[in-house]
């Protein structure tokens, strides 16, 4: 249990004890002590003085006299500041919790809770390689997996492959057009790379025909729809829907290069799933769906003989659900792909992680699940978040201007290698480990950089600041674990760490802590609730934000406070036990954002 919840439980006991009066948690609030007054954690005694018909400073007297008294092992004084109950908890608290945990590497881990919930991220398009933006994507969705599973869910990891429609043909037309039998092997091109490049030379060669047609006379909107290679797209897609062969066959081989290369890249940024679905495996989901809903008049057919859904009464609008054709729209599959998930695996809550420019579409699809009675429909939640742009602008795939993914991955680690080689202490390390090295120091930087934002907020991505060993960085992160790892090893080279200072009933530990080691102590307690507080809000940065401030406070006490040195052998057991307990929570909460830690850098 932690010490908030300890406060909570005390304070309400003794308030009920005291003026005989039903009283809750929500009665009061919690907080940690602000730092230019004494005391670690206070009571907001505000809410109380209309219910009790008492000046805070009368009601805090009475409180913190029965709480000391009755309290003694976790409390061992208090002050009273303008309505502020301000408790200093003993030391033999932090130290019974040292001794209990400094060196459980699962510290902070919920236990499981028998909730399942689906993730689905990435949803990439098989016509170009991921980008920039698909990192943010993958780093946000992977980290809300393994933090809900730090919270004790059962997560599947899911992702929908975007494989068939217009965009796709595009690629295939510009391959026949201009491809000459090229393959990746035979060009030497990563797969996805490969495909990319004529997605780009599609829209090149479009852009000149419809030119060429616009300097004949043809109005711009005729040219675009008269332009012959966009004529051969869209017949290649009716093909594709009719199972034509041959055309089938060229979309197997080029999507194959395009998966190829997505593994190559997955692996490297370390983002993988539970299960894969496929746009050309669900596009006709929903159908039966569509006819229930008419059925149940949720849907209604227009004269034309395509249906819709009115969402005027809902503050949104028309949205079709499928075409007068009997073709289903985007809306259509993602609803009957709902229903797939939770046929298939049961799941209490389906967490889409889709960029802001999707947030209208995710609205309509949750409410239309829920006007049809789907099962789950109302915990089905978009985890909105911000696009990422580079400090030079705005990316398009179309035009060959978006940073693939690889590129920048490239770029971090030739970067983290000029940056780590400036500061002069890798001498001694062997080729190999050099290159895992500015591999992990360099994907560390991107994904803590990526993650450390709100997911809501939209940001530019600066490669060069990402990589400040002194900054908000991954890399500062990295070098204080590898500090700590460094003196532990100095420090306990010749002797194991003790077990600690035991502390039991209210005897005095021969040591009194320092300030600077009560608020490490007091930081690493509250681990656990952030791990909560980050699945709560599906917010990586709230981890990222905890972590930051971890490592500052482990830097400041370690320029003030000698481990090795320390002013007897009792405090010197207490600094390597925080040193461990330090070290075990930086690594234990970068890996809930996939960065793993160096032990030397």
């Amino acid at each position: 249990m932690s010490i908030t919840k300890k406060i909570q439980e005390s304070a309400v006991e003794s308030l009920t004890h005291l003026y005989e009066q039903e009283f809750n948690e929500k009665d009061f609030q919690v907080s940690q002590t602000n730092p230019e007054f004494e005391g670690d954690y206070t009571i907001v005694l505000f809410s109380l003085i209309k219910n009790l018909k008492k000046s805070p400073d009368v009601i805090g007297k009475e409180l913190g006299d029965y709480i000391v008294k009755n309290y003694s092992l976790l409390f061992s004084k208090y002050n009273i500041i303008k309505g502020f109950l301000n408790l200093t908890v003993t030391d033999n608290y932090w130290f019974d919790l040292l001794n209990k945990n400094y060196n459980d590497v699962c510290f902070g881990k919920h236990a499981m809770n028998g909730k399942k919930i689906m993730v689905e991220y990435s949803s990439p398009n098989t016509n170009k390689p991921l980008h920039l933006g698909h990192l943010r994507n993958n780093f946000l969705g992977w980290s809300v997996a393994e933090i809900l599973k730090a919270n004790g869910y059962d997560v599947v990891k899911s992702c929908i492959v975007n494989d068939r429609g217009i965009h796709i043909c595009k690629s295939m037309i510009a391959w026949q057009m201009f491809g000459n039998m090229e393959t990746p092997e035979s060009t030497k091109t990563k797969g996805d790379h490969f495909v990319g490049e004529y997605y780009v030379k599609f829209n090149d060669e479009y852009k000149r025909e419809v030119e060429e047609l616009i300097s004949k006379g043809v109005e711009k909107d005729k040219a675009e729809k008269e332009a012959p290679i966009m004529q051969r797209a869209q017949k290649m897609l009716l093909d594709w829907e009719n199972n034509k062969p041959e055309v089938i066959d060229l979309w197997k081989k080029m999507n194959a290069w395009v998966y190829k290369g997505f593994d190559v890249t997955y692996k490297r940024i370390g983002s993988d799933f539970d299960k894969t679905y496929y746009e050309s495996n669900t596009y006709l989901l929903g159908k039966q769906i569509v006819e229930e809903g008419l059925a149940k008049k949720v849907f209604i057919k227009d004269d034309d003989g395509s249906i819709w859904i009115d969402l005027t009464e809902d503050g949104l609008d028309k949205k079709i659900v499928q075409r007068k054709d009997g073709t289903s729209v985007y809306i259509t599959q993602d609803i009957g792909l709902a229903e797939k998930k939770y046929e298939e695996y049961k799941i209490d809550k389906s967490i889409y992680v889709i960029g802001d420019e999707q947030n209208y579409h995710m609205k309509v699809l949750k409410l239309i699940a829920e006007k049809l009675d789907l099962p789950n429909a109302k915990n089905i939640f978009h985890l909105s978040y911000g696009m990422v742009e580079l400090p030079s602008g705005k990316m398009k795939s179309r035009e060959g201007t978006v940073v693939d993914a690889d590129d920048m991955v490239d770029e971090m680690i030739a970067t983290a290698k000029q940056h780590t080689e400036e500061l002069g202490k890798v001498k001694d390390f062997e080729e190999h480990e050099l290159q895992q090295l500015f591999e992990t120091i360099g994907l560390g930087a991107m994904k803590f950089y990526l993650l450390r934002v709100d997911p809501k907020k939209r940001m530019i991505f600066n490669p060069e600041e990402s990589i400040d060993f002194h900054g908000f960085t991954g890399p500062f992160v990295q070098y204080t674990y590898a500090r700590i790892q460094s003196v532990l090893k100095k420090v306990t080279s010749n002797l194991p760490i003790a077990i600690g200072i035991p502390v039991t009933g209210n005897r005095q530990p021969a040591t009194n802590l320092l300030s600077l080691e009560k608020e490490l102590i007091l930081t690493l307690e509250q681990y656990s609730q952030i791990i909560e507080q980050a699945a709560t809000e599906l917010n990586p940065s709230v981890i990222a934000n905890y972590i930051f401030h971890l490592a500052k406070t482990f830097n400041s006490f370690y320029t003030e406070h000698s481990i090795a040195n320390a002013e007897s052998e009792d405090k010197k057991q207490v600094r390597l036990q925080i040193a461990t307990m330090t070290a075990n929570v930086i690594k234990s909460s970068m890996q809930l954002l996939g960065i793993p830690v160096p032990e030397r850098m």
